[in-house]
């Protein structure tokens, strides 16, 4: 047992706290037999990324999960790791390139890769370390990274596998093209919003005919690749021109009239121009009509292949077609239209649809398995309002676009063969073709979709495809804590890989939350400047402010808003705390944490509440209820405890009685010592620094035992009879507050009530804590109660005499007294208004002012009066 310093200073205790957990081997989770499992993957941040609010979000969340499972007696893994985030981390280090006025195609790919991988050992440690500084209790140990040994060993056998199984394939298929980027990007890549923008209707000729079919079209560069027109087939007015062919505007092909279900006869004007290389329904439509593919632009979205508009970006290339289109006459009108516009997640450029010849995972068949497992409830999301989303997205999606034109990333494992052109994809580098075993061979340049390593994140982290310990004690793991926004980034991919290549859910729950937001509700964001920096936060008031700032203001699948100022609310429930529990030790004598034999009524009265707080709790934290949890802590330790139960024990810590000081003693530190735990999870930090200064036999807080409900502290009765005396208390110090009665007025106290025997035993806190001079328990209402205050609660009528809560000549002093000033103010200003000369020349703001001041001292002069007349002689 130590003495606690007077203020609790976070910036010198957090670090020492942290370490001390790190040296004695706190996260450590031990394959343990007699234990279960318990388990949580970090969703892997970028390894070149910094702490923001919704990492801080996320990760304390986890944490608070997995401490209150490690005192539960689990054996809890919290796996952390990093994810190499293959656009933005290539992205940063070609920035720095640019300082340099160098490019990657100045290094060569071998060269620029290891400049990566140099970036990343000198900055991919700082978000851990940040990560440390909130508090995680991640076991280090195993920390892992998407492009370490073990998880590149995993991406091998799975992209091999699945290639042999049919399920991986390359094709030629309209994807996503980010032309920032420069490269393709998957559907769930791609963000889409509503914006203005143009429809331009543009008249194509029929071929050998007087005729001409008007086209709308949002996009009329794309008009370049135009190699059809499609018309409904049960669209009449035009059945006369189908398998004819209509002349391109501007170019000159021919371009074959087709009847095909896709043309909506109700849109425009029922023409639609097919460009298959750049729209993937018009690429499903040229198929089926075998129609030309012509590609018109290249992966910077500049026009190929369309003779005076080569070169030109895409917009210019607008520009110049609208403009020979009204010169020559083809352009009808334009017209203002909103439509859907897709942009790259990354860096917000509108993305193309392009035809490509890509890496694709065929997502119909792994689809099936990882629907099913939702369904059943095998897999369950808390809200479950996201299952419903999650399984329309199964229902509707299409193949993924695995392959990236970049060079940071897993390589994609396929060769091909420059003499036999057989395509040789293995496990392991290949040194020579498989088919014709020449050694003239060339790898794939891509590399794969960073989400297509995070979808093993789960079982890959644990060793797989090796058959390892760990993952056959940790596999699957618990729960899956992440953000609504990457549900079909990266949940949905990590259920399927789990069923496809585990045969097993890689969790049982998936935990949605919200998204951080400012005070007037908008997304955070360096651009909007709200950003708020959570070390910031963390250096100002301490990690246990920010994380219970964020857990109060938490609720399962919803966004909450962020303030500040908030987190010095928490830091203000951290001193109550601390100053608690300095008072607690300067009144200790004892050094054993123990409950006495007979507990007073105060004592039972916290010993239950804090009973049904163990239990509520721990129903909580089993729902996710992280957020009811907090406040529920909060109110215990501020009112409870501190506010009641602390000033209860006083007159027993200060009086002779050496057994009932003893008995104060055990109670306030067992309560102190029980609620330390149950906050623990949340305010790892401080609950711990207190808790090694308490008389305990346990090495850290954050190994002890989580409380539990026990009917050995269950005193309901005890508790409602003294919430009835707590009451009565209350309602006296109200009203004695509003009439301004100081404490050393002690009048007689006179109950009248049904309960008598409660009000009896509860006398001397109505005397100690409500300041009567004496309890009377009364059978019925006094004689005469218009000489009383009176107060009502739910179980009594209590009445104070007058008289002995003021003293009536002093107070008819006073009030005559401040008659006179009143009455004499009230005069000069009557006075004043009634001068005619004022009241000309004054504005009117001015008189208007004078009249209120004439209106309040009347009213105050009656107030005065009516409070004289009601004084008893």
């Amino acid at each position: 047992m130590r003495e606690l310093p007077t203020r609790y200073e976070p910036e010198k205790s957090e670090k020492r706290i942290y370490d001390m957990w790190m040296e004695k081997g706190c996260f450590r989770a031990a394959r343990d037999p007699s234990k279960k499992p318990f388990t949580i993957v970090i969703p892997p941040p970028n390894v070149t990324g910094q702490l923001h609010l919704g990492h801080a979000f996320d990760e304390t969340i986890q944490d608070v999960l997995i401490r209150y499972k490690r005192m539960q007696g689990y054996s809890a893994l919290w796996l952390p790791g990093t994810d190499h985030a293959g656009i933005s981390t290539q992205i940063k280090v070609e920035e720095n390139l640019r300082v340099e006025n160098l490019t990657r195609f100045d290094l060569g790919r071998e060269k620029f890769t290891e400049r990566v991988w140099d970036w990343k050992n000198k900055y991919g440690d700082r978000i851990v370390e940040q990560l440390k500084a909130l508090g995680c209790s991640c076991d280090w140990d195993r920390e892992r990274f998407t492009m370490d040994e073990t998880c590149g060993k995993a991406v091998r056998e799975v992209f091999v596998s699945l290639y042999e199984k049919g399920l991986i394939y390359k094709g030629n298929r309209i994807i996503n093209r980010c032309p920032e980027c420069a490269t393709a990007l998957s559907d769930t890549e791609v963000e889409h919003s509503e914006q203005p923008g143009h429809l331009w209707y543009i008249r194509y000729p029929v071929k050998d005919s007087q005729e001409f079919i008007t086209i709308a079209t949002t996009r009329p560069e794309t008009m370049l690749g135009d190699t059809g027109v499609a018309v409904n087939p049960n669209d009449m007015r035009y059945s006369h021109i189908v398998g004819k062919s209509a002349i391109l505007p501007l170019i000159g092909r021919e371009l074959p009239i087709v009847a095909d279900e896709y043309a909506d006869p109700e849109f425009g004007s029922g023409c639609v121009k097919i460009t298959p290389c750049h729209d993937p329904n018009d690429f499903e439509v040229g198929l089926r009509n075998d129609l030309e593919q012509v590609l018109i632009m290249d992966e910077k979205a500049r026009i190929i292949n369309s003779g005076k508009y080569d070169g030109m970006d895409r917009y210019e290339a607008r520009e110049a077609v609208v403009r020979d289109l009204e010169e020559s006459g083809y352009l009808v009108s334009v017209k203002e239209h909103s439509h859907s516009v897709g942009s790259c997640y990354r860096c917000g450029t509108v993305v193309e649809p392009v035809s490509s010849e890509q890496w694709f995972v065929k997502m119909q068949p792994l689809s099936r398995e990882a629907a099913r497992v939702v369904e059943d409830g095998t897999i369950r999301f808390v809200p479950d309002r996201f299952s419903k989303i999650y399984l329309n997205w199964m229902e509707n999606c299409r193949d993924w676009c695995i392959s990236r034109q970049l060079w940071w990333g897993h390589r994609i494992p396929a060769w091909y063969c420059e003499d036999c052109g057989h395509v040789t994809v293995s496990r392991e580098d290949a040194a020579f073709c498989q088919k014709c075993k020449s050694g003239k061979i060339r790898q794939d340049p891509d590399v794969l979709d960073t989400w297509f390593s995070s979808a093993l994140w789960p079982f890959s982290t644990l060793g797989w495809p090796d058959k390892t310990a760990d993952l056959e004690y940790f596999y699957p793991t618990d729960v899956l804590v992440t953000g609504y926004d990457i549900i079909f980034f990266w949940v949905a991919r990590m259920i399927f890989s789990g069923m496809e290549h585990m045969k097993k859910e890689p969790f049982k729950t998936v935990l949605i939350h919200g998204l951080i937001r400012d005070p007037q509700g908008k997304k955070m964001s360096k651009s909007a400047g709200n950003g708020i920096d959570p070390m910031e936060m963390i250096d100002r008031f301490g990690a246990d402010a920010l994380r219970f700032n964020i857990i109060t203001g938490n609720s399962p699948g919803n966004d909450m808003r962020f303030y500040a100022e908030r987190c010095e609310a928490m830091r203000n429930f951290a001193n109550k705390l601390w100053n608690a529990a300095r008072f607690v030790l300067l009144n200790l004598t004892i050094e054993k944490n123990e409950l006495p034999l007979k507990p007073e009524t105060e004592d039972k009265w916290i010993l239950s509440k804090l009973n049904t707080l163990i239990k509520d709790i721990t129903e909580n934290l089993d729902k996710y209820e992280l957020g009811i949890a907090a406040d529920k802590i909060n109110n215990f330790i501020w009112d409870s405890y501190c506010d009641w139960y602390i000033e209860l024990t006083k007159p027993r810590l200060n009086g002779e009685d050496q057994e009932a000081k003893l008995s104060a003693q055990k109670v306030l530190l067992y309560v102190l010592t029980e609620t330390l735990k149950l906050l623990h999870p949340f305010m790892p930090f401080i609950t711990e620094e207190i808790y090694s200064a308490l008389p305990n036999g346990g090495e850290a807080l954050m190994t002890e035992e989580f409380p539990q409900y026990t009917d050995k502290y269950d005193f309901p009765e005890d508790e409602a009879d003294f919430e009835t005396i707590m009451s009565a208390v209350k309602a006296l110090r109200s009203r004695r507050a509003e009439m301004n009665i100081p404490p050393s007025k002690k009048p007689r106290l006179i109950i009248v009530t049904d309960r008598k025997k409660v009000f009896a035993d509860g006398a001397s806190y109505l005397t100690k804590l409500a300041y009567a001079g004496s309890v009377e328990i009364a059978d019925e209402t006094p004689d005469d109660t218009s000489q009383t205050v009176s107060v009502a609660t739910e179980g009594a009528v209590m009445y104070m005499p007058l008289a002995e809560l003021v003293d009536f000549k002093k107070e008819r002093e006073r009030i005559e007294k401040e008659l006179a000033k009143a009455r004499h103010d009230l005069a000069g200003q009557r006075m004043k208004l009634s001068n005619d000369e004022f009241i000309k020349k004054a504005p009117e703001r001015v008189i208007n002012a004078e009249r209120e001041k004439e209106a309040k001292l009347t009213a105050l002069t009656e107030n005065l009066e009516a409070s004289l007349n009601g004084l008893a002689d």
